[in-house]
């Protein structure tokens, strides 16, 4: 059977990766984008030689692809950034001065923590609805003079379950708010669009996106962006440097913002799992998805001890990530067992998104972003999960389940 470019490298009938939501396993299409430059690898925008002169080409026609693939709009800009966290650290230190974030206690820490002047909302109890969100965003900008920026994820990294970004996104603006979403776990599962989702902003990795070389991506508006001083300042974000301190030009455009020799390979990995999942068919890349999450959470509602999570309730809308209360059993001790005994490879812990672990398991202890501590067993499908995959992970669950107890 010839390779697809969605065909995951290094596949291994022993081992079971259902950490797809931490990091994805490298596609075909990455792997294969990385090797077909190689032999012709040079500076990028600093050369006239052959070897840069392709290299620069593959480097703005990997952000041309990233733009379509986000939906970007005439006038946004496409930076390139090491991950999530990154570019959406470049946009917090990018905002006007005084201007107010509002935002949920639900999010992932890197959509949680770089932010200026938080006006932080705690997410309502559990089962909330999407109402809820609104009413309590409607409340918060009500009466906030002063720039503002609304900032949301787009699937949960706990619970999977895709949050109301538009209708959020229709409330803020109606306020005069911008809008930053962190797709960092939505756009590996399903298509993300600037227009469609109402966001000003928007940021994923690579790492999450099947192309983990280094790379991720901010996409939006570029006026803010034209007038922030350089995320790095160094070659490239220079345009004109003068004999004195403070006599110098920056670049516009994303330039300002890509300081020091870019990662070329991780721009050009991206691109093409961009192209790759867009000409796969993205709606039957989601049904069989869906298909296997169904038959993940059927298996676990069998699993003595095993007791799903949710924020909005069990029928609400999510990618593929499942995460685990364990009464009376350590979420990591079950991690470790399930890939040493069984080759399975999860997750446990909190999941750089503490705020909301504590509130989803009722505790207020704080354990750390890697395993161990109090929290959750997280498991996560992507385009190399199979039916068989999900099977054996249910089946050793219970077993190790009916086995360790602390």
């Amino acid at each position: 059977m010839p390779s697809s470019p969605l065909d995951v490298i290094g596949d291994d009938d022993d081992f079971v990766h259902l950490d797809y939501a931490a990091s994805a396993p490298c596609v075909r299409a990455a792997a294969d984008a990385v090797a077909g430059l190689l032999p012709r690898y040079g500076s990028v925008h600093r050369g006239t030689g052959v070897r840069s002169q392709t290299s620069t080409l593959a480097y703005e026609l990997a952000r041309d692809v990233v733009a379509e693939f986000a939906g970007a709009r005439s006038g946004d800009t496409v930076i390139f950034t090491r991950n999530t966290t990154d570019a959406l650290n470049l946009l917090a230190r990018a905002l006007p001065p005084g201007t107010t974030t509002v935002q949920f206690d639900g999010e992932h820490h890197a959509n949680l923590l770089p932010w200026p002047n938080p006006l932080r909302l705690p997410v309502p109890s559990a089962p909330c609805s999407p109402d809820d969100l609104v009413i309590a965003l409607k409340t918060a900008l009500d009466g906030l003079t002063g720039p503002v920026v609304f900032t949301v994820t787009g699937a949960g990294n706990v619970t999977g379950e895709v949050w109301p970004v538009r209708e959020l996104a229709d409330v803020a603006h109606s306020y005069g708010a911008r809008v930053i979403v962190d797709a960092a776990q939505l756009a590996p599962h399903v298509p993300v669009d600037l227009d469609d989702l109402g966001a000003d902003y928007l940021a994923f990795s690579g790492h999450k996106l099947y192309a983990p070389f280094g790379a991720g991506v901010l996409v939006g508006r570029s006026d803010w962006l034209d007038v922030a001083e350089p995320y790095l300042a160094g070659g490239g974000a220079s345009a004109a440097v003068g004999d004195r301190p403070g006599d110098l030009t920056w670049a516009t455009g994303a330039a300002r913002h890509e300081g020091g020799t870019p990662n070329l390979l991780g721009a050009v990995a991206l691109a093409a799992v961009c192209e790759a999942l867009t000409g796969a068919g993205r709606a039957a890349l989601h049904e069989h998805e869906q298909r296997l999450l169904t038959r993940l959470r059927d298996g676990l509602a069998g699993v003595p001890g095993a007791v799903e999570v949710s924020l909005f309730g069990p029928d609400h809308p999510r990618v593929g990530i499942v995460s685990l209360a364990l009464p009376g059993h350590d979420p990591a001790e079950v991690a470790r067992r399930l890939g040493r005994e069984h080759g399975i490879g999860v997750r446990a812990g909190q999941f750089c998104a503490h705020p909301l672990v504590r509130r989803l398991t009722g505790t207020d202890r704080t354990g750390t972003c890697g395993d161990g501590g109090p929290g959750l067993l997280r498991i996560s499908l992507g385009v190399g999960s199979t039916g068989e995959d999900v099977d054996r992970a249910v089946t050793a669950l219970a077993a190790v389940l009916g086995t360790v107890r602390t």
